[in-house]
């Protein structure tokens, strides 16, 4: 009988025949025009099992020139007053799930200084939206077990964003003022669902709403880029202009 793959044989396999080609991506000028804004379903834990998924994510990242800095939105930081996750080097990781392989609970992403990104994020906002900064709160599985495939070197900025409602009009705004980062090679990213839960509970969509308010044009179509399953729950993902 043929041994079970070790938990996370696809990621691994991946971080040695296929995450060495990022180091030849070209980074984001602003020849490039604003970065797009990103609807991620993750996955959690489970991706790094899944080598279809993890190449989808990866090609996908591919095709877009390297970001300055990465701003995401997950559903798994539900916080009001909209707060920041720590900016300082070395971001640490929450792992904020539970049922899976040990190794899952050692991983880590250490990504480079984000104070740059926090101080613009601040900035975008208005006096009626404070910006509280956590200086020890790290990025959740909704935001680093999609990173670890999608940027594997771990060397972009990353901030995560809470989300401070769930009231699309107010979540669009927030998109809304973050529409420029975009332009100064930020990418924005919102949602990142985990299927453990089925996508049971409204904060699993909502998220949806920064993507499309940071958005050029919300009323234009988007680009489907994954599509699909995993235990039977959907991996739909798009990209907007």
């Amino acid at each position: 009988m043929q041994a079970p793959l070790a938990a996370g044989a696809a990621f691994d396999a991946f971080l040695r025949d296929t995450a060495p080609a990022d180091r030849q991506r070209r980074a984001w000028t602003p020849a490039d025009g604003p970065m797009p804004a990103l609807y991620l379903s993750h996955g959690a834990p489970p991706l790094f099992d899944d080598a279809v998924w993890i190449e989808q994510l990866f090609g996908w990242a591919q095709a877009l020139p390297k970001p300055g800095a990465i701003l995401i939105v997950s559903a798994h930081w539900e916080s009001a007053p909209l707060s920041l996750s720590a900016s300082a080097p070395g971001t640490p990781l929450v792992y904020d799930f539970s049922g899976f392989d040990r190794r899952c609970f050692q991983m880590t992403y250490p990504t480079p200084d984000a104070r740059a990104l926090a101080a613009r994020v601040a900035a975008a906002m208005p006096d009626s939206e404070p910006v509280h900064q956590h200086t020890s709160r790290g990025l959740d599985h909704g935001a680093w077990v999609p990173l670890k495939v999608v940027y594997p070197d771990g060397d972009v900025p990353v901030l995560q964003l809470s989300m401070p409602t769930h009231d699309p009009a107010r979540l669009l705004e927030l998109g809304r003022r973050l529409r420029s980062l975009r332009q100064e090679g930020v990418l924005v990213i919102g949602k990142a669902p985990a299927p453990q839960y089925a996508h049971p509970t409204v904060e699993h969509y909502t998220p949806l709403f920064v993507t499309l308010g940071a958005a050029t044009d919300p009323e234009q179509p988007v680009q489907p880029t994954i599509d699909g399953y995993i235990w039977g729950l959907s991996k739909h993902s798009f990209q907007a202009a």
